[in-house]
């Protein structure tokens, strides 16, 4: 059984006054209820022609680049669901705000939004969707995706995960350090990971891990506005450690293996799904990011030849022709084609309004969006899958990743326990 690790009071505090403003004492919202075209059951967000669909992201923030890729992959989905007839006789609408991952935003963005969707297709950041986890479980009762993989977000019937966890993700690429042998029982392993749900989720599963594994975690904590990797490569030079896990931003991982290489540190370095970008590929540190450098990730890089990416690629290039491919289209696209099946199936089930569309996504136990793992979203206290592609840096490769590693799931990540 693992532990929450507590937020700091500050982030607290200011989620919490940000709360207080958009929450006034009402009562639990109710739908407006009733029966639309084709004899559907439908409340909030759907109208007889319309389905409304919200996004909340993170287009001029830290993680500008992610969302921007999620958000245009998601736009892509919208318009071949529409280009097809729609769903259900209606037309998916997607309205986007940008939060720029500042609470101050994101808060307001999320309370302006909520009434005129029937869901929440994308919100990228995990402390922002806690701090509205109760209001989503108690008045709103929508679908909400998050662009994030916290497993403090477990647990809820509405909230949805689409992947590993951080915590679990890490486990898999501590397996993989030690089913390459690049690692055994008595090393050292250095992680890197940034304050708050993000990098502490990560922090758990290495934890966890080295106490499986019989290894040494030595902890380098920073902020997201920390850039040079010098002292932490610095404190891991000191240590002896024989890999490194980052879970923090590409920026921060460019600055880790290009300070580690300079200053002969050469060792692994894995990082969590969200520590790449293709566009490290064309600076100083690209050449050290091929060398030895991995990425765990629960969906196959969009440059993959299978059918699914190939397809997604070739249009999103046709689309945006002036965006660099990168993983976030293919997380953002796999959201968007879950969040289309359970609409497919509470259509089917003639019942749209926001607990019908939650239901449907319930009921599926077996989804297979077509990037290479299959996800069971039956239970809300579980991960839609604990399987993951290990992905590998290469500057030839369409999105500038390849699979190194197929989809796995470690010994120690299926024996993986959640909860309080």
């Amino acid at each position: 059984m693992k532990m929450r690790t507590p937020r700091t009071a500050a982030v607290a505090a200011a989620l919490l006054a940000l709360l207080a403003a958009g929450c006034s004492g009402k009562a639990a919202e109710k739908g407006s209820g009733g029966t639309g075209a084709g004899g559907v059951r439908t409340d909030k967000g759907v109208t007889d022609d319309t389905i409304h669909i919200g996004a909340l992201t993170d287009m001029t923030g830290v993680y500008a680049s992610l969302g921007k890729s999620v958000t245009q992959a998601q736009q892509l989905y919208v318009e071949r669901i529409n280009d097809d007839g729609g769903i259900c006789g209606r037309k998916l609408k997607l309205t986007v705000r940008d939060h720029g991952y500042d609470a101050g935003r994101a808060i307001p963005a999320y309370t302006e939004l909520q009434p005129e969707v029937v869901g929440f297709v994308q919100f990228l950041g995990s402390p922002f969707v806690s701090a509205v986890k109760e209001r989503i479980d108690g008045r709103h009762r929508l679908l909400v995706l998050p662009q994030a993989w916290s497993a403090d977000l477990l647990g809820s019937e509405y909230i949805r995960t689409i992947g590993a966890t951080y915590d679990v993700e890490t486990v898999n690429a501590v397996d993989f350090l030690l089913a390459e042998k690049r690692i055994s029982e008595g090393d050292k392993v250095g992680h890197v990971y940034f304050e708050g749900d993000y990098g502490e989720n990560a922090l758990e599963g290495s934890r966890y891990a080295a106490e499986k594994a019989g290894l040494t975690i030595v902890e380098q904590k920073i902020k997201p506005t920390d850039e040079d990797m010098s002292a932490q490569v610095a404190a891991f030079r000191k240590a002896g450690v024989k890999a490194v896990l980052v879970s923090a931003g590409p920026r921060q991982a460019a600055s880790l293996v290009g300070v580690a290489a300079a200053g002969g540190l050469n060792v692994p370095v894995v990082g969590n799904n969200s520590a790449f970008a293709p566009q490290l590929l064309r600076t100083q540190a690209g050449k050290v990011l091929q060398k030895d450098y991995y990425v765990a990730a629960s969906t196959l890089p969009i440059g993959s030849e299978e059918p699914e990416p190939s397809r997604l690629a070739r249009a999103y290039a046709e689309a945006y022709p002036e965006d660099v491919l990168d993983n976030g289209v293919a997380a953002g696209w796999s959201a968007a084609s879950a969040f289309g099946a359970a609409l497919k199936q509470a259509c089917e089930d003639k019942d749209l309004t926001r607990r019908g569309v939650v239901d449907a996504l319930l009921s599926l136990d077996s989804y297979d969006g077509g990037f290479g793992i299959r996800h069971d979203f039956s239970d809300p206290d579980l991960p839609s899958t604990r399987e993951s592609f290990i992905l590998k840096p290469d500057a030839k490769a369409e999105g500038g990743l390849r699979v190194h590693r197929g989809a796995e799931v470690s010994r120690n990540a299926g024996a993986f326990s959640f909860g309080e």
